[in-house]
């Protein structure tokens, strides 16, 4: 399986933007389709955005569309998450995981470590 690190987390007001990173270590992401996913405290991790890392093609959560793009740097093997006009309840840890096919908002890979996003208002 491949190993995922997730980064680029941090204190934002509302309003505000940052961009996550997820990295693969060991392997290349050529093969998959990649997503990042959400757990806010107190409640279930849920899929946030997913892409087909060959086509390029993306689909998100109603709740993030709009706001949120995921994308993909085939050279150095990493997915993106750029998040823009951030709300506090996209406070959240944000992890990224393999999806089981195109559309799916199931994981079927190993979790890391996740990266902390807190949005003041």
């Amino acid at each position: 399986q491949v190993q995922l690190v997730e980064s680029g987390g941090g204190l934002v007001q509302a309003g505000e933007s940052l961009r996550l990173s997820c990295a693969a270590l060991g392997r290349t992401f050529s093969s998959y389709i990649m997503g990042w996913f959400r757990q806010a405290p107190g409640k279930e991790r849920e899929f946030v955005a997913g892409i087909h890392w060959r086509s390029g093609n993306t689909y998100y959560a109603d709740s993030v569309k709009g706001r949120f793009t995921i994308s993909s740097d085939n050279a150095k093997n990493t997915v993106h998450l750029q998040m823009n006009s951030l709300k506090p309840e996209d406070t959240a840890v944000y992890y990224c995981n393999v999806l089981e096919y195109y559309g799916s908002v199931s994981p079927s890979g190993s979790w890391g470590q996740g990266t902390q996003v807190t949005v003041s208002s």
